[in-house]
């Protein structure tokens, strides 16, 4: 039986001494292969090569991972059947490393890494940008001289970055909604939307009042707004077919024809007090109906 590789990270740090500290932050490790292992997964990624991402990730059985959207990953195979959908689903991708940080001790390797993870949908005219901002943590072993990925978890950054690169510049704006006379517009969101989970290119339908509430065809969904302000939208979303709920955010565009944002989960079954904007995915809402005149 295989001794878990937390287990293992936990010995060898305990082998070091009460007063451990990282071999690569004491200065004495050189570990410009475990970041070289590192950078390639992530080109193999962006290069939708699956075969040089398999040479790097270990296959080993018990191992498990986690990913944005709740995705829970024991052994390989399920992680190459989601990889081999996501390269399936994208035009192509492209992922920028702004901040990696290395530390090794012996055959032990891991990291910590912020990634802008973009995907771009479709071709022509109809071609759509998204930017996941992504925080990751990882466990690196090295075995017969190669670095291998044995464990990651990743989650979101932050709510503001997860829109479409082209709108970065327009959400950067003031987030004001005024009339001509200065006062304050009451904003109408009813209306059929189409909602897109960008993740998994998953649309279904909801139909909304003028609060923002209202019923969605995904397992008998319902939203309900709990907060509008400067074109910021909060609610919750519950789902009575797989008995699950939670939270999102959006920011609507200031002609109001769409919006923007992240949900998350907060309760999945028996499953309570999952960390807010742990475990979710990336909204874009589209108004399939005329906008109010109010707005």
């Amino acid at each position: 039986m295989r001794v878990s590789v937390l287990f293992r990270l936990i010995v060898y740090m305990l082998i070091g001494g009460v007063c451990w500290v990282p071999t690569a932050m004491s200065g004495t490790a050189d570990n410009s292969e475990l970041e070289t292992t590192v950078r390639a997964l992530v080109r193999a990624n962006a290069e939708k090569d699956l075969p040089a991402m398999s040479k790097l990730i270990a296959h080993d059985a018990d191992i498990t991972s986690y990913s944005i959207g709740g995705r829970k990953y024991v052994g390989w195979p399920d992680l190459e059947r989601d990889i081999k959908e996501e390269f399936a689903n994208v035009a192509a991708l492209d992922l920028r490393i702004s901040e990696l940080k290395v530390w090794s001790k012996g055959d032990i390797g891991w990291y910590t890494m912020e990634l802008a993870y973009g995907r771009i949908l479709g071709q022509g005219p109809d071609q759509q940008r998204a930017v996941l901002p992504l925080r990751e943590t990882g466990v690196l072993e090295r075995r017969n001289g190669q670095w291998v990925l044995l464990s990651w978890h990743e989650s979101f950054r932050s709510v503001s970055d997860a829109m479409p690169v082209d709108d970065r510049t327009k959400a950067s704006a003031p987030r004001t909604v005024a009339s001509s006379t200065g006062q304050p517009v009451v904003v109408d969101l009813s209306g059929e939307w189409e909602i897109l989970e960008v993740e998994d290119d998953k649309r279904y339908k909801a139909t909304l009042d003028k609060t923002g509430n209202g019923p969605y065809t995904q397992h008998g969904g319902r939203f309900v707004t709990t907060k509008y302000a400067d074109r910021l939208w909060q609610g919750t979303w519950q789902q009575p077919g797989n008995d699950r709920e939670g939270e999102f955010e959006l920011l609507l565009s200031e002609d109001g024809t769409q919006a923007k944002g992240v949900w998350w989960y907060s309760r999945v079954g028996t499953q309570k007090n999952i960390p807010p904007r742990e475990h979710g995915g990336t909204y874009h809402w589209k108004r399939l109906t005329p906008v109010p005149p109010s707005q």
